[in-house]
Formats: structure tokens, sequence, C-alpha cells
């Protein structure tokens, strides 16, 4: 552990995150099971230049700072010790240096474990980064009304389609970006921010996809790359999905991807997380359409 911790630096210096940083997250993150998708290491990774996230140490915790439309914040310190104590030097930083004292993505237990008002402290709910989380059991077998739509839609296209599944390897990279780059040239990336940065969160992906150990799965039709999904476990019982594309010429291919992954490869998981909304009115239609089995909340806290 030692070893892992000598080249992070001690409060207030930092340094960017990089790939050599995984194994120490990795072994944090099994000491300190983590329930808010922003807490794999692959997560933290690929989007670390669209939140400019730098990392370093005070006393026994874990820290990671990132940035959002040019104001900074911390994320929830990771590890065991003063929780009151490491936050109060954070937020009392970023108050001294001019900025929004604030930490984001703050889960639930934490945001309880602590009577933070009463340390003069407010405590915000943050309903577009809370994640959805379902029964993956839900999502493989769809029964039900609810689930009518979604079955009807993965029959639509079985029957009219002749498609593969298979494993998403090093051969499929390329293919996987040229879907990537057609998908974006539709949406107009390039003129969104956010979903620029998804693009390069993607590339980052591919671009180091063994050693980030992702698991992936393709959809082939007429053998070409029809879409795709990354995803890895995020703690004992949960299973974080980080990317689903697909081509929208194929009506059904979402659902079918989404059921095909778990069923195939995180059947054993009871919960899969399919990460936050942002509060872009399309994505959360999206996301409630799977009727979520409850959320992970996320606050803010900022010192009043």
């Amino acid at each position: 552990m030692e070893d892992l911790w000598r080249d992070i630096p001690e409060f207030p210096r930092m340094k960017d995150l990089s790939l050599e940083d995984k194994s120490l997250f990795d072994l944090m993150f099994s000491r300190f099971p983590p329930v808010i998708s922003e807490f794999t290491f692959t997560n933290l990774f690929i989007w670390r230049h669209a939140y400019l996230i730098k990392i370093f140490r005070m006393e026994n915790f874990l820290c990671l700072s990132g940035e959002k439309d040019g104001n900074p914040f911390f994320f929830p310190p990771i590890g065991e010790g003063d929780m009151v104590k490491c936050s109060r030097r954070l937020l009392e930083s970023l108050r001294e240096r001019g900025n929004i004292p604030k930490i984001g993505r703050v889960p639930e237990e934490t945001a309880n474990r602590v009577d933070w008002e009463s340390e003069g402290w407010a405590v915000e709910f943050d309903r577009d980064q809370s994640d959805y989380v379902y029964l993956t059991e839900d999502l493989i077998k769809l029964e039900g009304r609810k689930y009518h739509r979604k079955r009807n839609h993965i029959k639509q296209f079985k029957d009219r389609y002749p498609y593969q599944y298979v494993p998403l390897t090093g051969d499929h990279i390329s293919e996987c970006l040229k879907l990537q780059t057609d998908w974006c040239d539709l949406r107009r990336c390039e003129v969104v921010p956010g979903l620029r940065s998804e693009s390069i969160a993607i590339k980052e992906a591919f671009d180091h996809f063994e050693r980030l150990r992702l698991k992936g799965e393709i959809i082939l039709i007429n053998g070409k790359v029809e879409a795709f999904t990354l995803g890895e476990p995020l703690n004992r019982d949960t299973v974080v999905i980080h990317i689903e594309k697909a081509n929208p010429a194929f009506e059904g291919l979402y659902p079918v991807i989404n059921q095909a992954f778990l069923e195939n490869h995180w059947s054993g998981y009871t919960y899969v997380n399919r990460e936050q909304d942002l509060g872009e009115e399309g994505l959360r239609k999206a996301k409630e359409s799977y009727f979520p089995h409850h959320m992970t909340k996320k606050y803010t806290i900022t010192l009043r």
C-alpha cells in the first residue's frame, strides 16, 4: 500500500490523474466499495480531460479535484478518518481562492453520516447527477405490462435484421470508433460540449481498453458494427454501464444490446447502474422508460 501512495502528493499539492494510478484506485475502491457511478477508475480516467481531474492525499484520504464550467469542486474523499476535518480543509481552500466552496457527487450515505448543517454547511440534493439503478433481472427478463414496448421493439428488431452478438475485442475497436464518429456527425457533437466530451471519453476508453480491463459487446449487422457497449463491476452486487451506442437507423437496437449484455455478462449481479441523466430531458425519459428500482441519490455540500 505504501508503495502505491508514494507518488501521490500531499495536499495542497496535486497531480493529474494518470493510468499509473489505477492500482491505487482499485485497492481503495475494494476497501471502500463505491455506490456512485463516478467511482471506478475507468470513469474518472476517461473523463479526466472533461473535468480536469487531479488527485492528492490528505492523511488517510485519497482525494480528487475537478472543474465544471470553470468552477472548481472536490469529489467526496475516499478513505477513513475524520471526514468533517478533511472536508473542511478542502472547502476552505476553495473559499480562500475566491471560488464557491463545494464538494459534489456526495452519495446519500455520506450526506446523512454527519449533521453537516450543524457544522454550518448547506446540503443540496442533486437530481441531475443522481444515478439510475435497476434490478438486473428486470432488464434481462423484461416481464410484465410495463416492459411491453421494450419487448415489442426487441421482437421487431430480431424479426427484421439478421445480426450477430459477439464480445468486443481489440480487433473491433476501429469499427466502434467509426460508429461513434458517424453517430457524432448526426448529433453534431462538435458544437455540443457534453457530446464532445463524451466522444473524447469513448476514445480514451478504446485507446486503453486492455489496461482498463473493460468488458464490452458489439452487435454486427451484415458484418458491420452497429452497436457497442462497455461496462465493469462497480461493487460486489452492482455493475455499471459506462457506454452504450447504437446506430439510430436500426429501431430496437438499443434495448437489444442492453438486454444481451446483461444476460451474457452480468446476470450474477443484483443491480445495474446506468449512470445519471445530467438534467437532459431526452436522456431522463429514456432512463425512466426502464423503470429504475431506485436512484443512487447524490448531494452537493457547500460552506454557507
